[in-house]
């Protein structure tokens, strides 16, 4: 059961990030444009895509999980800092919270790895 629960989390995880990178391609120029309007650079969303598709299936595969779970944990602050940082607006606070919360999970899982039905755990057997 554990084994399981741990893919069921990573899918959770996952998703997230590969629905959104694979969203932000359909929707790239407002993307582009929001970003610009929050102050960051809009030709820096390629590698946004990048990490979050790449993060995403990474994260769901259970491939190189702790050092990906870091990455994605730094992403998801600095996402929330930039992006959700206007407290006195309950979304933005909510918002702010989800990307908190997401976090913990990636420093759960670069603590403890991946979790039996993995890559990772598959690469160490071998």
């Amino acid at each position: 059961m554990e084994k399981i629960s741990q893919l069921v989390a990573r899918l959770f995880l996952g998703q997230i990030f590969l629905l959104s990178g694979i969203l932000k391609i359909s929707g790239y120029e407002g993307t582009q444009g929001y970003m610009h309007a929050m102050g960051v650079p809009g030709m820096l969303l390629p590698l946004v895509i990048l990490l979050e598709i790449g993060g995403g299936l990474a994260i769901i595969a259970g491939w190189q999980t702790k050092l990906v779970s870091i990455a994605l944990a730094a992403f998801t602050v600095v996402a929330a800092v930039i992006f959700h940082n206007n407290l006195s607006d309950q979304m933005q606070m909510i918002m702010f919270m989800k990307n908190v919360a997401i976090t913990g999970g990636f420093i759960l899982l670069a603590i403890h790895g991946a979790g039996g039905y993995s890559l990772d755990s598959r690469r160490s057997k071998s």
